[in-house]
């Protein structure tokens, strides 16, 4: 099946049925994105950006919400 099917397919829809199909999307979407910053942080892909954090807020350059 083609995008271009897909695309066709999804426009067809009924406005229920294409709720339905978006509230899917976007939860696997979220589960997709999940499961790449878990890999990243077993990777040690996030290491420098959470000790930059860190030393950042010891020094006290950070900002009170």
């Amino acid at each position: 099946m083609s995008l271009e099917n897909i695309e066709d397919a999804i426009l067809s829809l009924p406005s229920q049925e294409f709720e339905r199909l978006r509230l899917w999307f976007f939860d696997l979407d979220y589960d997709r994105w999940d499961a790449q910053i878990e890999q990243d942080i077993a990777g040690g892909k996030l290491e420098a950006f959470a000790q930059e954090a860190i030393a950042e807020f010891e020094t006290g350059h950070y900002r009170e919400l």
